[in-house]
């Protein structure tokens, strides 16, 4: 029996010493070949296709030299940096099994008064004063030949963007010179100076937007005037923000623009938030008029309404209202899968975008052009008027009707374009004098190839109140994307100028998962108890229409009594009150009742959900394995 216990024993120890060398074995090789498994839904640590295009398509090598400080000093920063620079390193890792030798990586340490210092001055790489004190270099340098792009310091909060930084930086490299972008607005988004008048009456100048301080790292950004007669033939690209009060010289510009093969990006407004005015002693500023491009719109056969905005009542937003309140605001939309167009490049992994009161694309597209909506509202929306929509959002929801249309928010147009001007420059139809028909036999009828126009509602939504948050941290404050506003136009451009490699990259590095079912169940009660009010107002209206016409009908003694009609009659409205109250609030218990349960269903599936299947498993495993004894 102690002879049985000991071999019992023996193997035991043998079984167990074995498990521990092949765990170790199984360690040891894992760690050397630096496979990771991406287990997130959107995919965000698995390298994209345009990713691995862009690496693919490496005809010289790119050297990649990242810098990291690894010092042994333990402060929480130099920690939770260190552990965001192997993740770095993890990527860059990837990014160079991908390039198939083609990618050469060099790590560096940038110790005080080393060559890796100086170094990493070379390369523009910079280091981060940390609150202890302490320089942290976590930067990296691409090149190739004699081309050099350099990302200074690589920030944690931009860690969803990482992957695309990265292979922007490789792809300016690998190209000989930049994509000439032309931009025209009427709203400053290059910024204004600063002057002494601005500054006596305490006002300061501004900075340019993000969206063109992001445009210029892959662009060559041009500015175009507003009143311009001619598009510059270097540029490919056109991008037109809130054209307010354009005049048709310029639409012929652009008209002449697209005749020649260029590109154009046109971000329209029905109500511009960004071109507000205060009014007096208001306490509200008074929006800008909208923008539109009507004779080229018309050509192209849409139409674009400036005086009205879509409300959506799965896209409302909630806003600061009076006393930081929270208010609802059906027009301002938060825009998310449900209204993107998810099987086009561009708005393919977009999840959510911000519009405040958009306008909507309508119309059908001549013959020649195909339309694609990339953004679109849900069919429980309305037109509504634009100045009301921002005053009250709570106006519009009491008169809210579904059209049930889903309105185009921002559309793209392919094809062969035909001049809005058949006859030539503004004026020159009138023939008088023998330039003007000489410029008019010379004005392009119809683009020698397929181009394309892309349209979108609303121009306030690059602006970088709707599209950059600002936080606060030990290193300053960070500026961070809100939502993919940016993405979006970014992606656009970089499509039309002809790099859509990158698309895939940026759009995955804002993934937000709305509760789209309690968003609409809310929006179907929201229009149920509204529709209650309205009842409500309706009969109130009424019986202050009939008491009125009782009073003109009563004597003149009868001035301050009460008839018996009137009497009944406010008997009557007050019954019809207190019954419609109680409706109004069995309407709202079933709709807290309805989120409850489905908040509750969802939270036992997510807590109960895998411990279940696990044991169900280990029961079907032990029944099985009882079965295989016994037949034994």
């Amino acid at each position: 029996m102690k002879k049985r216990s000991l071999e019992f024993l023996l193997y035991s120890a043998v079984g167990v010493a074995a498990m521990f060398l092949i765990l170790l074995a199984v360690n040891v090789l894992t760690a050397a070949v630096k496979q990771r498994v991406d287990l997130t839904q959107e995919k965000a640590f698995t390298l994209a296709d345009g990713t691995r295009k862009i690496l693919r398509q490496l005809d010289t090598p790119v050297k990649v030299r990242f810098y990291c400080t690894q010092s042994e000093t333990a402060s929480p920063e130099t920690v939770y940096l260190k552990n965001f620079a192997r993740r770095v390193e993890d990527l860059l890792v990837e990014f160079k099994q991908a390039a198939g030798g083609k990618l050469i990586l060099e790590k560096l340490d940038p110790q005080p008064d080393s060559d890796a210092e100086d170094s990493a001055r070379l390369d523009n790489v910079e280091g981060q004063m940390l609150q202890s004190g302490e320089r942290f270099y976590l930067g990296l340098s691409v090149s190739q030949l004699d081309a050099k792009a350099s990302l200074p310091f690589l920030a944690p909060n931009r860690e969803r963007l990482l992957e695309y930084d990265i292979a922007r930086a490789i792809s300016q490299v690998e190209r000989t010179e930049k994509p000439v972008l032309g931009i025209m607005s009427a709203l400053p988004v290059f910024g204004m100076p600063s002057n002494p008048m601005m500054m006596q009456m305490g006002q300061r100048g501004s900075e340019p937007w993000a969206l063109v301080n992001e445009l210029k790292a892959d662009f060559e950004v041009k500015r175009v005037d507003l009143t311009t007669e001619k598009i510059d033939d270097d540029i490919k690209v056109l991008l037109v923000i809130h054209p307010k009060d354009i005049g048709d010289p310029a639409q012929y510009a652009i008209d002449q623009f697209l005749m020649r093969g260029g590109k154009l990006v046109a971000f329209l407004d029905a109500t511009s938030l960004v071109d507000s005015r205060p009014q007096g002693n208001m306490p509200f500023d008074m929006p800008g008029g909208g923008s539109n491009l009507e004779k080229l719109l018309s050509a192209w056969g849409l139409k674009f309404d400036t005086s009205k905005v879509v409300a959506d009542l799965n896209f409302k937003m909630q806003l600061l209202g009076q006393r930081n309140q929270p208010v609802e605001a059906p027009a301002f939309l938060a825009v998310n899968t449900q209204g993107i167009n998810q099987d086009d490049v561009v708005t393919s992994d977009i999840d959510q975008v911000w519009l405040p009161l958009a306008g909507a694309l309508t119309g059908t597209p001549v013959e020649g052009l195909t339309q694609t909506v990339l953004l679109h509202s849900t069919k429980e929306s309305q037109l509504v008027d634009g100045f009301m929509a921002n005053l009250s959002g709570d106006g519009v929801l009491k008169e809210f009707k579904s059209s049930g249309t889903a309105y185009p928010l921002a559309v793209r147009l392919t094809g062969k374009f035909k001049t809005a001007f058949p006859e030539g420059p503004p004026g020159a139809a009138a023939g008088e004098n023998a330039s003007k028909t000489n410029a008019a036999t010379a004005s392009l009828k119809e683009s020698p190839a397929d181009t394309t126009v892309v349209l979108v509602g609303d121009a306030d939504m690059l602006y970088d109140r709707f599209a950059i948050r600002e936080i606060a941290s030990p290193f300053g404050t960070i500026r961070m994307p809100a939502n993919a506003n940016l993405n979006f136009a970014q992606n656009l451009l970089e499509q039309l100028a002809g790099d859509s490699n990158l698309i895939g990259v940026r759009s995955r590095a804002t993934v937000s998962r709305p509760f789209t079912l309690v968003k609409q169940m809310q929006a179907a009660a929201q229009e149920r108890y509204q529709a209650e009010i309205k009842k409500l107002e309706d009969s109130l209206a009424e019986s202050q229409r009939r008491l009125n016409e009782l009073q003109r009908n009563k004597d003149t003694g009868q001035r301050f009594i009460l008839s018996p009609e009137q009497q009944a009659e406010i008997e009557k409205f007050r019954k019809e009150e207190a019954r419609t109250k109680a409706q109004l609030k069995q309407v709202r218990k079933d709709f807290r009742r309805d989120i409850d349960k489905l908040e509750t269903r969802v939270k036992w599936f997510n807590i109960a959900a895998m411990p279940l299947l696990v044991s169900l498993s280990g029961i079907v495993i032990a029944v099985y394995k009882r079965k295989l004894t016994s037949a034994k």
